[in-house]
């Protein structure tokens, strides 16, 4: 699947801020940061139908919603947790960035972000995915025989096709069959350590968070409780953060002043389709597919697309407690929710269904 590059900044601001009636604010891709927010109506969305969104999102629990069309804040949200959220902002939440959003521990949409920093380390002829994971860890990282090991490749680590249970002992054979699995995909990390001889703070302050911009995102501990799954730290940031990385997914891997941090050669090979699981490319969901397999043990084949009332080009980094950014480079488009798990479990549905009646030409 190619993406479309587009001509988006997204270094946001309050969407506090107003334009002069009938003006549409864009994002000078050489300038400075601005503020820039517009009338929805005048930018052609449906207000009312926007509204219904706005108003079912924070329904669901939601502590961040971001709207970017086309350059233009469309929408921004910062909801406080509500009563009762003790145990969500211990084991998620690590204080609040200066315009009030909360920085939070994004839970697997982490693993776009390793994508990202894969696809840097195969530029930078750091990281060859083809290669079989003990190139890298050695002998042992596993619970499988060392024969076994050796066929495991780097790319079914991101495929999520590495024929490993989450105990990491061999289960399937390599390549048969899609598993969602996060301990497995934890060894993302020091894998790229190992090929960059660098840490995991370093390359990523490095390779993706100077280079985009970003103002609030790290890796974090975890709680030993949530730690337990296999993967110990995880990506804390904000909605802008996120909207930013889309930016550069958008952008074909360039800032706004077109500085390249990852080639759209390696961008577009991240969202090739899986031989397993056409729903799943490397670390990202991908819209469009004939089928999904989703997360768990034994999933079952759906026999539809990731999102079917989403545009077929949407592609996503989604994290549980539903944490989502989508990016529809049709549309030049992205959004973006932070927040508690949402009580609707057909959540991804019901959202672009009243997005798709919110859009311009809707």
């Amino acid at each position: 699947m190619r993406l479309h590059a587009a001509a988006i900044a997204l270094i946001m601001t309050a969407a506090c801020s107003s334009q002069a009636p009938g003006q549409e604010a864009r994002y000078a891709l050489d300038a400075p940061p601005e503020s820039i927010s517009v009338d929805p109506a005048l930018a052609g969305w449906n207000a009312g139908a926007l509204q219904e969104v706005v108003s079912y999102m924070q329904d669901q629990k939601s502590t961040g919603l971001l709207i970017i069309d086309d350059e233009r804040i469309i929408s921004e949200h910062n909801w406080p947790l509500p009563p009762g959220a003790a145990v969500f902002a211990a084991n998620f939440t690590h204080g609040k960035s200066s315009d009030g959003a909360l920085i939070e521990d994004v839970a697997s949409a982490q693993k776009s972000f390793i994508a990202l920093l894969a696809a840097v380390a195969i530029d930078k002829r750091l990281l060859d995915i083809e290669k079989p994971v003990t190139a890298y860890l050695g002998v042992g990282w596993s619970q499988a025989d060392a024969e076994q090991e050796r066929g495991i490749r780097v790319r079914n680590l991101m495929e999520m096709s590495s024929g490993l249970d989450e105990k990491l002992d061999m289960h399937d054979p390599v390549g048969a069959k899609f598993f969602y699995n996060t301990p497995a995909y934890a060894l993302m990390k020091p894998i790229l350590e190992k090929a960059s001889g660098k840490t995991l703070d370093e390359i990523s302050r490095d390779w993706l968070i100077v280079p985009a911009g970003l103002t609030d995102t790290s890796w974090a501990k975890r709680s030993p409780a949530f730690a337990d799954a296999g993967n110990p730290t995880g990506l804390a940031t904000t909605p802008r953060d996120l909207a930013k990385l889309g930016q550069l997914v958008l952008d074909g891997g360039k800032t706004p002043g077109g500085r390249v941090v990852v080639s759209e050669k390696q961008l577009n090979a991240l969202f090739q389709r899986s031989a397993t699981n056409p729903a799943y490319g490397r670390l990202w969901w991908l819209n469009g597919s004939k089928y999904t397999i989703r997360p768990g043990a034994n999933a079952p084949r759906n026999e539809t697309s990731l999102i079917p009332a989403a545009p077929a080009d949407l592609v996503a980094a989604l994290g549980a407690q539903d944490r989502k950014l989508y990016i529809v480079p049709s549309r030049r488009l992205l959004v973006v929710r932070m927040g508690q798990a949402a009580p609707d479990r057909d959540f991804d549905q019901q959202v672009w269904l009243r997005l798709m009646k919110a859009v311009p030409g809707k």
